[in-house]
């Protein structure tokens, strides 16, 4: 009978056998994503501390959302608290307001971040949030200014991450059409027309909600500028940019900072423009 060769527990000292190294533990998926999962928990701690403040979690005041850093014309261009442009990307109108926005941001950011980055998606979040609440800011004071009444000074009040949402749907839509990447063209084809259906579905509703508000005189608000503005603003910044996958990393990097001074400089601009507006 032949003897079974030893298994390499039981190998002599010297034999020259190494023994294969343990498989890789996989990545949490937090850690696959970490970009997303900090804007997530961003937004949800700025809404648990205006609760935890007093305010209503499901229909907070107007007073309340200014408090917290909502964008609004008259704060930003007559009182020049251009912080609100950056902070109302992370201020939310009641719990419904949030969730609905954090499934988006969720289910985008995961497919985001393999293609641009962590560093890709933290830049398109603010750049193309801060794009949508910059043209919200311009349309709402040529509409609202120089009605005589009060509210003509200040404008409506906007707030949510919706912006920066669509932006990354914008800039989505470019990557995906990317040839480099290492995925079959009928799976790239699938995920893009879904983002697209996504973004038009979305801005189809936002703005017959609108619509409906203003022939009915009441009803829920939607911040369509800002959908709008963040929507184009994402489809500029990817237009430089390749996919991270499937593309040499010092490519990608050059490509990416140009996208982020692109659209830096065209929103210094562009506020720069706004501010000229109250005088």
């Amino acid at each position: 009978m032949g003897s079974n060769p030893p298994t390499p527990e039981f190998l002599p000292p010297g034999s020259g056998y190494t023994p294969p190294p343990p498989p890789p533990r996989p990545r949490r998926s937090w850690q696959a994503a970490p970009a997303t999962y900090a804007l997530l928990g961003i937004n949800c701690a700025v809404f648990l501390a205006m609760t935890l403040r007093g305010v209503n979690p499901v229909s907070p005041t107007t007073g309340n959302l200014l408090l917290w850093g909502a964008d609004n014309p008259g704060a930003v261009l007559y009182f020049g608290q251009w912080w609100r442009i950056v902070s109302a990307m992370f201020v939310h109108v009641g719990l419904l307001h949030l969730a609905t926005n954090m499934w988006c941001l969720w289910n985008l950011g995961l497919l985001a971040e393999p293609l641009m980055g962590s560093l890709g998606v933290l830049a398109v979040y603010v750049l193309t949030g801060a794009a949508g609440n910059l043209l919200s800011t311009l349309v709402n004071w040529f509409y609202f200014h120089g009605w005589e009444s009060p509210f003509s000074l200040f404008g409506p009040v906007g707030a949510g991450a919706s912006g920066a949402v669509f932006g990354i749907a914008g800039a989505l839509i470019i990557l995906l059409k990317s040839q480099r990447l290492p995925v079959p063209p009928q799976e790239l084809k699938k995920l893009r027309k879904s983002v697209i259906y996504f973004a038009a579905i979305n801005l189809v509703i936002g703005f017959s909600i609108s619509a409906g508000t203003s022939f009915l005189h009441a009803g829920l608000s939607i911040d369509n500028m800002a959908h709008l503005g963040g929507f184009t603003c994402g489809l500029l910044f990817a237009a430089p940019m390749v996919p991270r996958l499937g593309v040499p990393h010092t490519l990608f990097e050059r490509r990416l900072r140009l996208a982020v001074g692109m659209i830096v400089t065209l929103l210094v601009l562009f506020g720069f423009f706004l501010a000229q507006l109250p005088g």
